[in-house]
């Protein structure tokens, strides 16, 4: 019994680094298409983030039968349990590089040009989304505490994108739509930021027993 519910615990921890890896590469994609104003590729990236919703929704069925079927023991109920939060944060990541695919869809080719810090802290969210899926596969707390200090760093650029683009709109009152629009965006990548840290969260959970 104990070995095909270990075989089980096997298969969701490979779904979920397979989820993360998915989100992973939705940030990468998104930030690569708002860089060359790429409405193809934030179409690609919008129809991918389907993929990730039926991850979720996978991921989530196979923790009911474990905790349904099986009789998980302190830590591996904190495993699936953690789990189960891990993927709503994945959801969402997929969800926010969706919103932003949407927006550089609209905008139609126009680039970052007077704002390139937009694609500094998209790579810095990046890093964040990452580093938080490696520190689930390694369960390293150590990695995971680094992407907690890291949220401190991509909020920070979200401050100095805000006082961008109060300048760039009082300077040319022509472009407050754009500014906006790219406002969108910077908090979009600092809402992925807080789900990276709250996956982070959830490692040194499953791992400590400590949220």
């Amino acid at each position: 019994m104990r070995n095909k519910f270990d075989e089980q615990l096997f298969e969701l921890n490979r779904e979920l680094i397979e989820m993360g890896s998915m989100c992973e590469e939705a940030i990468a994609q998104i930030a690569k298409a708002l860089a060359m104003g790429d409405v193809e590729l934030a179409n690609r990236v919008k129809e991918d983030a389907l993929g990730i919703d039926q991850m979720e929704r996978d991921i989530e069925r196979r923790c009911m039968r474990l905790l349904l079927h099986q009789q998980p023991v302190a830590r591996d109920l904190r495993q699936i349990s953690a789990a189960l939060k891990m993927i709503t944060d994945m959801e969402r990541i997929g969800d926010m590089a969706e919103d932003i695919a949407e927006i550089v869809m609209f905008l139609n080719g126009q680039t970052m040009k007077g704002i390139e810090i937009v694609l500094d802290m998209a790579h810095e969210t990046s890093k964040m989304v990452t580093a938080s899926v490696d520190a689930f596969v390694k369960k390293d707390t150590v990695l995971a505490e680094a992407v907690l200090a890291q949220d401190d760093i991509v909020d920070n650029y979200f401050s100095i994108i805000k006082q961008k683009i109060i300048g760039l709109i009082s300077e040319n009152k022509k472009d407050g739509e754009f500014a906006l629009d790219i406002l969108m965006i910077a908090k979009y990548f600092e809402r992925i930021g807080d789900h990276a840290t709250n996956i982070a969260e959830w490692v040194i959970y499953s791992v400590t027993g400590t949220h």
